[in-house]
């Protein structure tokens, strides 16, 4: 009589498994066995994304500084926080991450799980305290159901928020641009494309696609299984007082100034470049690896094996005409993918 008179109790529907349509020519991405990708989701962390409640005085969110429009950089040299506090490292495009094996510049994170829980109680990003963001989910109108449809619970915590952004982020895939086309046969690269195509490639001249690896069209090494592959000292400096990079986590100073390789996909959207964000265009990037390379220690072994008579200190110059820099920044425009910066599922929800 009881349970003729009560509500029958069932269990919350199961999330809806999602596809991740992965661009012709890009290897499939692997999914986490505790968090693989749901529409709700997704569609929770996008929200979540957007959403300013999880910075201490609710003026900023996570794309604050990862602007769909800025291909999910934000076009600064450093950010600043909600606290008028600027960071010291340029905001890397979050893009293709679902690919990398390391996060941040100096790789301290290894998931894109253990990533998103690091910006909001970062004292220089969102400067808010975990408990009091999961306190803030916990008590808004909308949060706990869509926390319940995700993941078949009402009580937030931040592994849940964290499981939420990573997922929306794997959903950030890149690999549409002119290049990508070029290499499915679907149009032609100009004679000047070409040619900056076949000297990033010249194991004499550019000799870009050790870092920038072409295989898997993913122009970053980071999905390499060996570390030593995926970190490079490119020759910005000859001494690290400031900015240690893998060594900040590894501790071992033969890794001073290697830094993880960032996709080359929108490049030409998300100057200013390098790690601290030093070179403003392409151009000057370009100046750099043409004569601007700096012997140390640590330096890249692909950065001089064409020129073993270099001693620390020294500068290697690689010789390009302004021609063959022209044509390299030719190419290097042909791996934009626009598709990123107007596709509506990856825009605010709000």
């Amino acid at each position: 009589m009881l349970n003729g008179c009560g509500k029958e109790i069932t269990d919350p529907p199961e999330p809806t498994p999602y596809t991740l349509a992965i661009p012709a020519g890009l290897p499939q991405m692997d999914q986490p066995a505790d968090n693989g990708l749901t529409v709700e989701g997704i569609a929770l962390g996008r929200r979540l994304f957007y959403d300013k409640i999880l910075s201490g005085n609710q003026t900023q969110s996570c794309a604050s500084c990862h602007k769909q429009e800025k291909a999910f950089a934000d076009g600064l040299r450093f950010s600043t926080g909600i606290d008028g506090i600027q960071g010291n490292r340029n905001a890397m495009a979050i893009i293709n991450l679902g690919y990398n094996r390391d996060l941040f510049w100096n790789g301290r994170s290894k998931t894109l799980e253990a990533q998103a829980l690091e910006p909001v109680p970062n004292p220089i990003e969102m400067h808010l305290s975990w408990p009091e963001a999961v306190t803030r989910l916990q008590g808004d109108a909308n949060y706990p159901a869509l926390f319940k449809k995700a993941f078949g619970t009402e009580t937030v915590d931040s592994t849940l928020v964290a499981k939420a952004l990573s997922q929306f982020m794997r959903t950030i895939v890149a690999g549409n641009s002119k290049f990508h086309k070029y290499l499915r046969n679907e149009t032609q690269l100009n004679q000047s494309e070409l040619n900056g195509y076949l000297l990033f490639r010249n194991e004499l001249k550019g000799d870009c696609q050790h870092c920038h690896e072409l295989g898997s069209k993913l122009l970053t090494d980071n999905h390499f299984l060996d570390i030593a592959q995926r970190f490079h000292n490119n020759g910005l400096d000859s001494i690290y007082p400031n900015f240690l990079g893998l060594a900040e986590v590894t501790l071992d100073p033969n890794d001073n100034g290697k830094f993880k390789t960032p996709t080359l996909l929108n490049i030409g959207m998300t100057a200013p470049y390098m790690h601290d964000g030093r070179f403003n265009t392409l151009q000057e990037v370009i100046e750099h690896y043409d004569h601007g390379v700096k012997v140390s220690p640590s330096l890249d072994f692909f950065m001089t094996k064409n020129y073993p008579d270099l001693q620390v200190g020294d500068r290697r110059e690689l010789g390009l005409t302004p021609q063959e820099k022209a044509d390299l920044l030719a190419f290097l425009l042909t791996l934009t993918d626009s598709t990123i910066i107007t596709n509506p599922a990856f825009s605010s929800p709000f």
